[in-house]
């Protein structure tokens, strides 16, 4: 997102207007969010625990200011194999409709001349407090963070609530919602309601 080396004092005075406004990706408001407060690195990580079978702890989130490298898989070997590509999005969704097809396309080629240099940083996780928040759903399981997300960054979006005070409720909210350890379909739909409606409340007195 828009706020890779800022500090908390800066991070209190983030605007709406700041965090749309990303330096690399072009997506809609909701997602441009998440990405600026990590929670959408916290969701990837959650997905790939579920789609590909592996332990929280061999997950990990790079930052990545150039969004060239978009993903990398070190094998029992030590090698590592990674992703590169333009960031544009319409590049997987493509090839999640073509698969296991590559399409010929218009879309814009990597030129690494250009680009020139790529750095890689590990995310800060006090200033960027979603991503931990997530990382903590994936060890306890449940749907809570999920749904206290999508009710503070709709809050953030309409100006009635800060940047910083979207980690506080999403927190003060999975303390709070119940935690079902091996819950049905009708607990996921009862425990989403409940989340929200304590997020909300959060959000009302902030």
């Amino acid at each position: 997102g828009p706020f890779f080396g800022y500090t908390q004092e800066q991070l209190t005075r983030v605007t709406k207007q700041m965090t749309l406004a990303h330096p690399t990706w072009r997506m809609g408001q909701k997602i441009t969010v998440d990405s600026a407060t990590l929670m959408n690195k916290g969701f990837e990580v959650i997905e790939a625990k579920w789609l590909f079978g592996v332990e929280p702890g061999q997950i990990q989130v790079v930052v990545h200011p150039q969004s060239i490298v978009h993903s990398a898989v070190q094998f029992a070997d030590g090698a590592v194999k990674a992703q590169l590509g333009v960031p544009d999005m319409r590049v997987p969704i493509q090839y999640a409709f073509s698969y296991p097809l590559r399409l010929q396309s218009s879309f814009e080629r990597l030129d690494l001349f250009r680009i020139g240099t790529l750095t890689f940083e590990e995310p800060d996780t006090c200033r960027f407090r979603n991503l931990a928040l997530a990382y903590e759903a994936l060890y306890e399981g449940g749907n809570i963070v999920n749904a206290a997300n999508e009710v503070v960054n709709r809050a953030f979006l309409e100006d009635r609530i800060g940047f910083l005070q979207m980690s506080d409720v999403i927190a003060n909210t999975m303390r709070e919602a119940s935690f079902i350890k091996e819950p049905t379909y009708e607990d996921y739909l009862q425990t989403d309601a409940e989340a929200r409606r304590i997020a909300a409340e959060y959000v009302g007195t902030c």
